[in-house]
């Protein structure tokens, strides 16, 4: 009785593989698509935060609920006017400022300013400055200025501000083409981190209290 017990638990088990293995798919489908994927670095544009072939986790989920915020990396659909090739598509950079912010470069000091709030940007890379030209802006609705870390080796808002004439529709990223928050550098394993913000972002006020100022 046992046996016959054994080989019947057996044979269940083979024919229900073919669809946990199918739920397993689908899931992993499901999490890809809406939840979390893998993006890789492919080139130098966020060093030393990011180097080439680190590879990322990206939260697709969080702004669903909310827009991305100042200090935060994610990853964009860039604007077609950015690529170098047609398939140089998914961009990720910082975001410097928000709708409604001035983002100016730079004070006395050299530090680009967000709404007269100066940043202190360690995660530099060493020797940038922290714009290579100066720049005054104010970003507009529905849209996000953002930055590489190695400022003077990245195509980002500011490269794009001035390769367009200066025009800031063509300088900033629409909200709408975030994929989403870059939260852990997850290989090399040597190098895992979680990407926070850094704590000089606590410190810029909203655009209607600067206007105030």
């Amino acid at each position: 009785m046992i046996d016959e017990q054994t080989k019947s638990s057996k044979g269940s088990f083979w024919k229900e593989l073919p669809i946990l293995l199918g739920v397993a798919i689908i899931v992993a489908f499901l999490v890809r698509q809406f939840v979390v994927q893998t993006f890789f670095i492919p080139s130098g544009s966020m060093e030393e935060t990011l180097l080439v072939d680190d590879r990322v986790l990206v939260n697709k989920l969080v702004y669903d609920f909310r827009t991305p915020e100042r200090g935060e990396i994610i990853v964009f659909v860039s604007p077609e006017s950015w690529r170098n090739t047609p398939e140089h598509e998914d961009y990720i950079k910082r975001v410097i400022g928000v709708a409604g912010d001035r983002v100016v470069c730079c004070d006395p000091q050299g530090r680009i300013q967000v709404n007269g709030h100066p940043l202190d940007e360690p995660y530099v890379y060493p020797g940038n400055r922290m714009a290579p030209e100066e720049f005054d802006i104010t970003v507009p609705e529905g849209r996000l200025w953002v930055m590489g870390d190695h400022r003077e080796a990245s195509g980002d808002s500011l490269a794009n501000y001035n390769n367009h004439g200066q025009n800031i529709e063509e300088a900033t990223v629409p909200v709408d083409a975030v994929i989403g928050r870059a939260f852990v550098l997850f290989w090399p394993f040597n190098r895992t981190t979680w990407l926070t913000v850094p704590e000089t972002f606590s410190g810029v006020p909203a655009p209607s209290a600067a206007a105030g100022r």
